[in-house]
């Protein structure tokens, strides 16, 4: 029986886009799984520093790290910053993306790139980072968010569905190429979830969701995706991996 009372003591967590909503929840959640954590965000330096402080405030370690996952060289650093303050890295979760609607008529050339730049080629540099030292520690877990739009498809939102999936198809090659280091690699899904989006300074502006399609009834909260992930990145996971997890209310069985 595994014990999930500081399950993750002694592990290293990257959480990119942790400043808010999910990815916040998700590094407050692994830090009091015992994980020390590096709160990373491509500008929000404040609200890093915020959640870090927070950590630290209730006994856990945890620093902010400003770095783009575009920039190959900044992620670099960032994982340097890792192991030069905690000895290394046995867990990421890259949780930065996209999550803007944009119509096809009005979806420019950079705007599209953008998506792709942050899911796929934004987790191959932090990849590429993370896993020589989840080598040198005997193994680790890489998990990527996703949306359920990039499966059942959304209006305004092909950008997002084609990083998305771009970077579902990259996780499961990870699985497959790292599973002989004891490197374990999943998708976690996002359904309709209650969080504040880029171009939405306010949850309240959003459009009300249809809770009739969410058989549970209710939109999601960061909290459920962070219990999921810090799931997945545990010992009770070890022999998951190459999978797509939702987390949903089942609307994805309303399709």
């Amino acid at each position: 029986m595994v014990d999930m009372q500081n399950e993750l003591d002694g592990k290293v967590a990257i959480v990119t886009g942790s400043a808010r909503n999910i990815g916040r929840a998700t590094a407050e959640e692994l830090a009091r799984a015992g994980a020390a954590l590096v709160i990373n965000a491509v500008q929000a330096k404040d609200l890093c520093e915020e959640v870090a402080d927070g950590i630290r405030a209730t006994g856990g370690k945890a620093i902010p790290v400003i770095a783009d996952v575009r920039d190959r060289q900044a992620v670099d650093a960032m994982a340097k910053a890792a192991i030069e303050e905690f000895g290394g890295i046995d867990i990421l979760v890259h949780n930065a993306a996209v999550r803007s609607n944009t119509p096809f008529d009005d979806l420019d050339w950079e705007t599209f790139k953008r998506g792709i730049d942050i899911s796929i080629h934004g987790c191959f540099h932090l990849a590429k980072a993370v896993v020589p030292s989840m080598r040198q520690r005997g193994g680790g877990a890489i998990v990527g968010v996703g949306g359920m739009s990039s499966l059942r498809g959304a209006p305004g939102r092909s950008h997002v569905m084609a990083g998305k999936m771009g970077l579902n198809a990259f996780i499961r090659g990870l699985a497959l190429d790292l599973a002989k280091d004891n490197i374990r690699a999943n998708q976690v899904v996002v359904g309709t979830y209650d969080t504040v989006r880029e171009n939405n300074p306010s949850s309240a502006a959003r459009a009300a969701p249809n809770l009739k399609a969410i058989p549970l009834g209710r939109e999601g909260v960061p909290q459920d995706m962070a219990n999921l992930i810090r799931f997945i990145v545990g010992p009770g996971a070890e022999y998951i991996t190459g999978q797509t997890i939702h987390s949903n209310g089942g609307a994805y069985m309303n399709m």
